[in-house]
C-alpha cells in the first residue's frame, strides 16, 4: 500500500511542478497586472478564460477520459498507439471545426459572453480553446506513460513562455485583457506543437471509428457530468460579472488566483490519480488504497484551507493592489471549494472503474442546482447580502451536495471502507481552529500576522492529542527526516543518483 502512495506522490508531484510554478510566478506578477488592467478588464479576461475551458470539455466529448481509462485495459502496445491515435485526431478535428465557426461570429458572441463586442479580445479566446484543448489532451499521453520528466519539460517551457509573452503585451505593449489571453495561449499553442513533434508516433489525424465507437461509449456520459461540475466552478463568476457587479468579478477573479495554494495540490491529485486508481488490479487492494488516499488527502489539503482561512487578507495585501484587498472575503470559500472538488475525485474513479460513468452526471446537476439557488438567496440581484463572499459559500455548498449524491450513487458499485472517524475529527479540529482564529485573533498589523501564525500549530497538536495518526504512520513520519537527509548526502556519489533521487524521491521510505 505504501508503495502505491509513493507513486501517487511521485507522479503528483511532477504533473504539479507546472502548476506551482505557473500559479506562483502568476501571483507574484499579480501586482504587476493589477495595475495595468482594472477590475472590469480583468474580470472579462477571467469571463472568457472560464468559457474556453467549459467549451473544452464538451469539444473533448469524453475522448481524453476514455484514453485513459482504456489505456490500462491490458498492456498491448499496439492497442495503446492506436487509440492514443484516435483520440488525439477526434480533438484536433474538433476543436479545429468548433475554432473556425467561432472566428466567424467572433462579434456576437463577444457581445453574448461579455455584454460588449470586442472581436479581437474574442478571437485570443478562440486561439486559448484550441491550444488548451489539444494541450490537455497530449498531456494524458504522458501521465498514463507516467513520463514524468517530459512532462516537467513541457510544462515548465509553457510557463515560461507564457510569462515572457504576457509581461511583453500586457506591460510594454499596453493590450489589456487581449494580451493577459494572448500571453496565456500562445506560449500553450507552441508547446502543444512541440508535444505533437515529440510524440508523433502516437499522434494522427485518422480517426478510426470502431476505436471511437467504444471510447464514446465511455465517454460522452461523461461530458454532461463534468460540464455540470466545471459549470457549477464558473457559475458564480459569469454570475457575478453579468448580474451583480463587474468590479465585484474583478475581486472574485482575484481570490480565485489566491486560492491557487490548493488549486495546485488539487491538479496534481487530479492529473496523478486515475492512471493510479485504475492500474490496481485488486478490487479488494483499490478499496483500501482509496479509502486511505481519501483520509490523507483531506489532511493535506484541509491543513491549506485552514492556513488560508486565517492568513487570507495578509496574502491580498502582499500580492494585489489595494482596490482589490476586497477578495480576501471570499478567498477561505473559495480554497474550500478546491479542497472538495478533489474529494469529488475519488468517486469519478469509482465509477470510472466501475464503467458506469452515467452515474456522475446526477451528482453533477444536483450540484449545479444547489449553487445557482445559494448564488440568488445569498447574492442578489439587488447588490445587498454577502457579496462575493456568498458566491463562495454557494460554490462550497454546491460541491456538498455533489459529494453526497455521488457517494450515494457509487457505494454500490464499489466497496470503499471510508475512514468516517478520522475524517470527522479531521473536520472538527480544523474547523474549530480556523473559526476560533478568525474570532480571535487580530486582523492586521505584523501581530495580527504572527499570532496566527503561531495558532496555525494547534493543528497537528490537536491531530496527535487525539491520535488522529495510527502508530505506524507515525512511525513512518519519524523515519522520514533521516531518510530525506540520506539522500541528500547520497547527491555526491554522481548523476545516476541524482536522477533516481528526481524520479523518485520517496524510494525506500
Amino acid at each position: 500500500m505504501l508503495g502505491y502512495l509513493k507513486r501517487l506522490v511521485t507522479t503528483g508531484a511532477a504533473y504539479q511542478f507546472g502548476d506551482i510554478l505557473a500559479k506562483g510566478l502568476a501571483l507574484l506578477t499579480l501586482p504587476l497586472y493589477t495595475r495595468h488592467l482594472d477590475s472590469e478588464a480583468y474580470g472579462a479576461a477571467e469571463t472568457l478564460l472560464t468559457a474556453v475551458i467549459l467549451a473544452s470539455i464538451l469539444l473533448r466529448v469524453g475522448v481524453g477520459e476514455a484514453f485513459i481509462r482504456f489505456y490500462f485495459d491490458d498492456d498491448d502496445a499496439a492497442r495503446r498507439q492506436r487509440i492514443a491515435r484516435t483520440a488525439t485526431a477526434t480533438v484536433a478535428w474538433t476543436t479545429t471545426l468548433a475554432s473556425l465557426l467561432a472566428l466567424v461570429f467572433a462579434g456576437p458572441l463577444s457581445r453574448l459572453l461579455l455584454k460588449f463586442e470586442d472581436p479581437l479580445l474574442f478571437d485570443c479566446a478562440v486561439l486559448g480553446l484550441w491550444a488548451f484543448t489539444n494541450l490537455e489532451m497530449a498531456y494524458a499521453q504522458l501521465r498514463v506513460e507516467e513520463r514524468k520528466r517530459a512532462y516537467v519539460y513541457a510544462s515548465g517551457a509553457n510557463v515560461a513562455m507564457t510569462v515572457v509573452f504576457t509581461i511583453a503585451l500586457v506591460v510594454f505593449a499596453d493590450q489589456g485583457a487581449r494580451g493577459l489571453l494572448l500571453g496565456n495561449f500562445g506560449a500553450s499553442a507552441v508547446v502543444v506543437l512541440g508535444l505533437w513533434w515529440m510524440l508523433r508516433r502516437n499522434v494522427s489525424l485518422r480517426v478510426r471509428l470502431a476505436d471511437l465507437r467504444a471510447m464514446l461509449r465511455f465517454g460522452l456520459p461523461t461530458v454532461p457530468a463534468d460540464a455540470s461540475v466545471y459549470a457549477l466552478q464558473v457559475a458564480d463568476r459569469f454570475y457575478l460579472y453579468g448580474t451583480y457587479s463587474r468590479a465585484a468579478a474583478g475581486d472574485y477573479a482575484i481570490a480565485i488566483k489566491l486560492a491557487t495554494v490548493v488549486f495546485v495540490a488539487v491538479r496534481g491529485f487530479q492529473y496523478a490519480w486515475p492512471p493510479l486508481a485504475y492500474s490496481i488490479e485488486s478490487d479488494e487492494e483499490a478499496g483500501r488504497l482509496y479509502s486511505l488516499v481519501t483520509t490523507y488527502y483531506a489532511l493535506a489539503t484541509g491543513a491549506v484551507v485552514c492556513a488560508v482561512a486565517l492568513l487570507g487578507r495578509w496574502m491580498v495585501r502582499l500580492l494585489a493592489a489595494h482596490e482589490f484587498f476586497g477578495a480576501y472575503r471570499a478567498l477561505p470559500w473559495l480554497a474550500l471549494g478546491w479542497a472538495l472538488y478533489g474529494l469529488y475525485l475519488v468517486f469519478v474513479a469509482i465509477s470510472g472503474r466501475a464503467r458506469v460513468t452515467s452515474r456522475n452526471f446526477p451528482a453533477g446537476a444536483a450540484g449545479l442546482t444547489v449553487n445557482v439557488v445559494l448564488l440568488l438567496v445569498l447574492v442578489p440581484h439587488s447588490g445587498a447580502g454577502l457579496g462575493i463572499a456568498g458566491a463562495g459559500i454557494a460554490l462550497c455548498g454546491a460541491y456538498v451536495a455533489m459529494l453526497l449524491v455521488m457517494y450515494l450513487l457509487t457505494r454500490s458499485l464499489f466497496e470503499v471502507g471510508f475512514e468516517w472517524l478520522r475524517l470527522a475529527k479531521l473536520a472538527a479540529i480544523l474547523t474549530v481552529v480556523a473559526v476560533s482564529g478568525e474570532l480571535l485573533l487580530p486582523t492586521d498589523g505584523f501581530v495580527g500576522l504572527a499570532l496566527r501564525a503561531v495558532w496555525l500549530a494547534l493543528v497537528p497538536a490537536a491531530l496527535i492529542v487525539t491520535r488522529f495518526f495510527h502508530p505506524h504512520e507515525l512511525a513512518q513520519a519519524r523515519r522520514l527526516p533521516s531518510e530525506l537527509r540520506r539522500r541528500v548526502r547520497a547527491f555526491g556519489s554522481g548523476r545516476d543518483e541524482i536522477e533516481a533521487y528526481a524520479e523518485d524521491p520517496l524510494k525506500d521510505v
